[in-house]
């Protein structure tokens, strides 16, 4: 038997940031593996899709090269090496599991592979091999929801329904495809697959895609989207599936849709098989409850990452295995949810922290509304772009930031300034005052904070 201080069930951005915290904060640490380093999110989520992304967007680029001045005569030259695109995707992925493999070798964390059967919440067993531990980790994420839909175990059989993972892994690029569902990751596959020319169906259940979204992000995607050539069906019963495509209800009147591919994107459900063994309580979701310490109800045992169900993102999960990792060694650690970023990797990005404008109002705020289009930024014209915005939702009577949207490319990575600003309880004073770089992008986040505050510089409306 080997003894631990920490063992963690899982080695996604949850088990192996916890796993690395925890050896530098002096503790003997093993992580359990069933299936490859780094979980869902290098493997078959963020940096697959990001990869894939990069590559679609180049393409565009080069198909609507004479927009930046750039003639090429015969655009039928240009091809789309499927092969190629993926190699280069498995390469990234290569690099940064075997990279993650090495950091835990360097902080002497013991690596187990195999399936880690609890036995009690001190003790887990992997295949011969007997761990004994002080406090246990679970970090063993989420799988896509499967819907209950007449025909869909034959499609699944078929290779017609596929798995966001599945898709990844296609061997030639789908002349066309169904997305069940309008989600995050319903809208960057479908924005993925459109750049590569696919025909893209998008069926909704409700009358509105991304629904966790501030309303203005919504619909503006919308628009986007089906401008881009992406037909969203809204009010979507899906009844069945055929032999090429399903058979739905559309406001009541039924539809036959053919495709090449079904994509099943209904959200994800935790991985929580084994952990009746030792008691730990789910909610009516099926997810791990947990305190602010991450503990569930049996002492000495967390749950990080996207089997707690409170916020199924990869960065979430790395906060939430640090946090645990601290309060386990002694801290008293915890995480604002109200703080942290969501970010959807379609054309253009979105990021988003904080209240939408719907959530402010109704948590009482009375609240300044401030929004800043693209379309008037000289980076944002530089760079070819024109649709897009920052919204920001600040308190009336102290100007605190509430939320701050951004709809423009580059949005994962400008929404980290908003996370700052609100974590240090910020304001839209301060995001004014903050000199951005010229010409940047950026500078419209601070042409929204001046128009909290007053009016923004760079755009004149009727009546100022």
């Amino acid at each position: 038997m080997k003894k631990y201080d920490i063992v963690i069930i899982g080695s996604g951005p949850g088990g192996y940031v916890a796993a690395i915290k925890a050896s530098q904060l002096g503790a003997k640490v093993a992580v359990v593996e069933k299936k490859e380093i780094g979980g869902v999110c290098l493997n078959w989520g963020c940096i697959p899709t990001k990869t894939l992304l990069k590559s679609a967007s180049v393409y565009n680029d080069i198909i609507n090269s004479e927009k930046y001045g750039i003639d090429i005569t015969d655009k039928s030259v240009v091809n789309i090496n499927w092969d190629n695109i993926q190699l280069r995707k498995e390469k990234i992925v290569k690099k940064l599991t075997s990279g993650v493999e090495v950091l835990l070798k360097k902080n002497n964390i013991d690596l187990y592979k195999g399936y880690g059967e609890l036995i009690d919440k001190n003790t887990i067993k992997v295949g011969e091999i007997i761990l004994s531990t002080e406090n246990l980790i679970l970090a063993t994420g989420s799988s896509p929801k499967i819907p209950s839909i007449e025909g869909i175990d034959k499609a699944i059989e078929k290779k017609l329904a596929l798995t966001s993972k599945d898709l990844l892994e296609l061997k030639e690029i789908p002349k066309s495809l169904i997305v069940i569902g309008a989600g995050v990751v319903g809208v960057e596959f479908a924005a993925l697959f459109n750049s590569f020319e696919t025909k893209v169906t998008i069926l909704q259940r409700s009358n509105q895609i991304l629904g966790n979204a501030d309303k203005d992000i919504r619909s503006s995607m919308a628009d986007i989207l089906s401008k881009s050539g992406i037909d969203i069906v809204y009010n979507t019963k899906i009844e069945r599936f055929t032999e090429d495509g399903i058979v739905a209800s559309v406001d009541g009147e039924r539809k036959e849709i053919k495709a090449d591919k079904v994509l099943i994107s209904i959200g994800r459900e935790a991985n929580t098989k084994g952990l009746d063994q030792i008691g730990v309580k789910l909610d009516n979701r099926g997810n791990v409850i947990t305190n602010e310490r991450l503990e569930t109800n049996i002492k000495g045992v967390y749950a990080i990452g996207d089997i707690n169900g409170r916020l199924m993102l990869a960065h979430v999960a790395s906060a939430e295995g640090i946090t645990a990792v601290e309060n386990i060694m002694g801290k008293n650690s915890k995480i604002n949810y109200d703080k942290a970023p969501s970010c959807i990797y379609s054309f253009p990005e979105i990021g988003t922290v904080g209240l939408t404008e719907d959530e402010a109002r109704e948590k009482g705020y009375e609240v300044i509304i401030s929004k800043f289009p693209l379309s008037v930024n000289g980076k944002a014209l530089a760079e070819g772009y024109r649709d897009g915005f920052v919204k920001i939702i600040a308190d009336k009577k102290y100007k605190e930031v509430l939320g701050i949207h951004i709809l423009s490319p580059h949005a994962t990575d400008m929404i980290a300034e908003a996370v700052t600003t609100m974590e240090l309880e910020g304001t839209v004073y301060d995001l004014a005052k903050a000199v951005h770089p010229h010409p940047t992008l950026s500078e419209i986040v601070m042409e929204a904070a001046h128009g909290a505050v007053d009016k923004p510089i760079h755009i004149f409306k009727a009546g100022d």
